[in-house]
């Protein structure tokens, strides 16, 4: 059997790491509480009751692929989605930073070295005329023994030049996912 087969990828085996799952997570948008599964802290942009699913599908060849469907969010809009470290909380920064494959050991992660669509999952979208929009992220790695707990929405798209990379403004909304 291989590492790709045990959802494995690099020196880990399957007896270090577990293998990557699928994980789906679909909700409405709402202000926090401790068990909501999709929180807006602005409301303005990702309105109570607009809804997101986000599905995380491992490969057989090792990769990732990490899709985010959203509805009812403001029309003709362009937003910045990443996943993030932590699930969602009553603060927009409670998700943590970015989740990378290959941490960058200085944080906040700026580095277009370790900020980038390779190391961190993007979603980036622009809305259509009814608020609603489809992204996919593929990437050549796996979620195994860490998982990251979330996607954030964010107001503007993702920046990519140094010193910069990785930021997309504030974090308007967060879906907790158990990638």
């Amino acid at each position: 059997m291989t590492a790709a087969m045990l959802g494995t990828v690099g020196p880990a085996s399957a007896e270090s790491a577990p293998p990557a799952r699928t994980a789906v997570t679909t909700a409405d948008f709402e202000p926090y509480r401790p068990d909501a599964k999709a929180v807006t802290y602005n409301p303005d942009l990702v309105a109570v009751g607009s809804t997101a699913t986000v599905r995380s599908m491992p490969t057989p060849d090792g990769k990732t692929m990490v899709l985010l469907y959203v509805e009812g969010l403001v029309a003709d809009h362009q937003y910045g989605a990443h996943v993030h470290q932590k699930s969602c909380g009553a603060k927009a920064e409670d998700a943590g930073p970015h989740y990378q494959n290959v941490p960058d050991p200085v944080q906040p992660s700026v580095d277009p070295a370790y900020a980038n669509p390779q190391n961190e999952i993007w979603l980036d979208f622009t809305t259509d005329r009814h608020g609603n929009a489809l992204v996919n992220s593929f990437v050549n790695w796996q979620f195994t023994d860490r998982h990251a707990g979330s996607v954030v929405i964010h107001a503007e798209q993702t920046h990519t030049d140094a010193g910069h990379a990785g930021t997309a403004g504030d974090r308007l909304a967060c879906v907790t996912v158990d990638f």
